[in-house]
This record gives structure tokens, sequence and C-alpha cells, in this order.
């Protein structure tokens, strides 16, 4: 079944805003943009529902705009740390369900987080954590952190286990490691259950902690 709509306000309308903006909206979600800028609001005009020029400074304005309807507000306003705190303080007031906000430090961070975000996003440290991740081991295509240390990664299979099957591979014996699942293109080819045949260009989707999936990546 495909996942419920939900109303999003996303205010702040630059490169980061408007990409997660349109997105959503692409998805299916009502989503309402705002900004002060005109031509970042012009810009997504046709490309989510609502798009309004409002200063998010301004509780009223805010209001007006429908944010205190929506159930999620994301603050992606950038250099102007004043205009993202009372962004912030703002959509709390109007009592919007849950609010993620983008920061630019770590003391933006803690500033954030004890005025009412559930979630603060560092964009570039986060996208610079993946690039480093992927830099260092050239197999591994993406990553994702689960919390707790743990990480789901994209691994794509080299030459050295082309033609192994996929429980040859150790996981939960000599690593401990789960493999999610295998993809050859765009089809799933199995799990360990299936136990299928591995293939070079393959992406083995597989969950564990760090330092497992490096020593799995340097067994190879």
């Amino acid at each position: 079944m495909p996942a419920p709509t939900r109303n999003f306000a996303v205010i702040g309308l630059g490169t980061f805003g408007a990409t997660v903006a349109k997105e959503l909206f692409r998805f299916g979600d009502y989503v309402v943009g705002l900004d002060t800028d005109e031509r970042a609001v012009t810009a997504v005009a046709d490309l989510v529902s609502h798009a309004v020029i409002a200063d998010a400074r301004d509780e009223a304005a805010l209001r007006e705009a429908g944010v205190g309807d929506c159930d999620v507000a994301l603050i992606a306003i950038g250099e102007e740390l004043e205009a993202n705190v009372l962004a912030t303080i703002n959509a709390r007031m109007l009592g919007v369900p849950t609010i993620w906000a983008k920061a630019m430090s770590r003391t933006h961070h803690l500033i954030l987080s004890k005025i009412g975000a559930e979630r603060v996003i560092l964009p570039e440290e986060e996208v610079g954590l993946q690039v480093a991740q992927v830099l260092h081991n050239p197999r591994m295509r993406s990553y994702l952190s689960l919390g707790n240390g743990f990480y789901v990664v994209n691994f794509l299979v080299p030459e050295t286990i082309d033609s192994k099957r996929l429980s040859a591979l150790g996981f939960g014996e000599s690593f401990e490691l789960r493999c999610l699942g295998v993809m050859r293109g765009t089809d799933f080819i199995g799990t360990a259950v299936e136990d299928p045949e591995l293939a070079t260009g393959d992406k083995l989707k597989i969950l564990g902690k760090r330092t497992e999936l490096r020593d799995f990546a340097a067994s190879l």
C-alpha cells in the first residue's frame, strides 16, 4: 500500500529546501513552500502545492500561510540564524506536531534542539561523512546511518567474489553482519534464504557496525 499523504511546510527555499519541497510534492504529499525571496518562491510555484512569499519571523504570516495546519515543518533557512531560530519557535507556537530544522553549526544544532526541533540536520556535514566513506572504500556505493552505531550500506560486488554464493561470505559467522538482499541492476535477486550466486557489479545491502563493515571490505 502507498504511504498516506501528509501536509508539509518547507520554510526556506534555497537549494536544500527547494529540493526537499519538490521531492515531497512528487511523492504526492501536500507541500506549502515559503520564502522571503520572490524569485525562490516563483521557481517552485508550479512544483509544490502552494508557494508563499512570507517572513518566517512573523508568526501571523506563517499562520495565514497555513503552517499551523501542517503535520511537519522543515525549517530550511540557511545563513540567517535569527530567522531560522524564530521560524522554529513560531512553528512550535502554531502547534506543528513535528519540526525538522537545518543547522549551520554544532552550537546552532544545540539551540534548535533546545527550542523544540525533533530532528536537526547538518546537511554539509552529513553529506561530507557519506562522501568520505565512499571515497575511502570505492566498493561502497552509499550508506545510511540508523543510529546506535549501525549502518546500512550498498556494497558493490568485486571480481574477487564473482560466482560465489552469498552464504560463502561469512555473514553471521566471520562477520557480525546481515545481508538484507542482493540487487542486480534494478532487479532484486534474493537474500541469504535463497542464497543467490553473485556476479561482479551486484549490490549487497548490508546491515552492521562500521568496524565489521570495514573488516568485511578489507577481507575482499
